[in-house]
């Protein structure tokens, strides 16, 4: 009996450090993973910038010859012609990629992707970023939460005329939650119109509603909260996630 009851407490000891030993490779497998992750996504951050001087670079060179064109309109008095060519340099510089840094190396790819995404279709996207982590957040969550509210916004904007397309993303810290808000503007009230916010986009409707169970079930698997309101001609979709 008593070599029996020994060789059970030796069972429960080595099944007691084989769980912990398993606990520990999880745990290692799932930083390896994160720390590939993180690589890949600085060498993306990188291309961006390497692109981002290139674009400088070639801007700078050409500025020289710039001023010369309009310096030559001017004192020929040429006035129709300087306006013409100093809004194409003008509309250069609105459709160049510039690069936001926020702190944190995942949001800056997904915040500049629609950035630039934004500008190509001619939404004015403004941006006030604090340096948050979302430490709580898995980078599937966390791209799934930014995505769809930036491609919400970016889908709804398209529908504005021309001129009239402006977006705004806010990042933010609040009374222990880190809040991800972002507005488009519109034209009428969206609420008025589809207050559940359903999802019509096959014929033509609107496209408010895509994504919002998913940005829905993200908040409520970290204990946040979600709000969807309008104000100063603004739809806004804002979520908490707590810290």
């Amino acid at each position: 009996m008593s070599r029996y009851g020994d060789l059970q407490k030796q069972y429960e000891e080595l099944d007691r450090r084989y769980a912990e030993l398993y606990a520990k490779h999880s745990e290692l497998e799932y930083e390896y993973g994160r720390l590939r992750e993180d690589t890949a996504e600085r060498e993306q951050q990188d291309q961006e910038i390497r692109a981002l001087h290139q674009n400088v670079r070639k801007l700078k060179h050409d500025m020289k010859n710039h001023f010369m064109v309009l310096s030559s309109y001017l004192a020929s008095e040429n006035y129709d012609a300087a306006r013409a060519y100093s809004s194409e340099i003008l509309e250069k510089l609105n459709s160049m990629h510039s690069y936001v840094e926020t702190g944190n190396t995942l949001m800056n790819h997904i915040v500049n992707e629609k950035l630039q995404f934004a500008r190509e279709q001619g939404i004015l996207l403004k941006a006030e970023i604090e340096n948050l982590s979302f430490a709580r957040m898995s980078g599937m969550d966390f791209t799934a939460l930014f995505g769809n509210l930036l491609d919400n916004a970016i889908e709804a904007s398209l529908r504005e005329e021309t001129g009239k397309r402006e977006m705004v993303l806010l990042v933010s810290e609040r009374q222990g939650y880190e809040v991800v808000c972002v507005k488009n503007r519109i034209s009428s009230s969206v609420l008025e119109r589809n207050p559940d916010l359903a999802t019509t986009k096959e014929n033509g409707g609107q496209t408010h509603g895509i994504g919002i169970c998913r940005v829905r079930e993200i908040a409520e698997k970290y204990g946040g909260m979600y709000d969807i309101y309008e104000t100063d001609g603004y739809f806004c979709f804002a979520v908490f996630i707590p810290k």
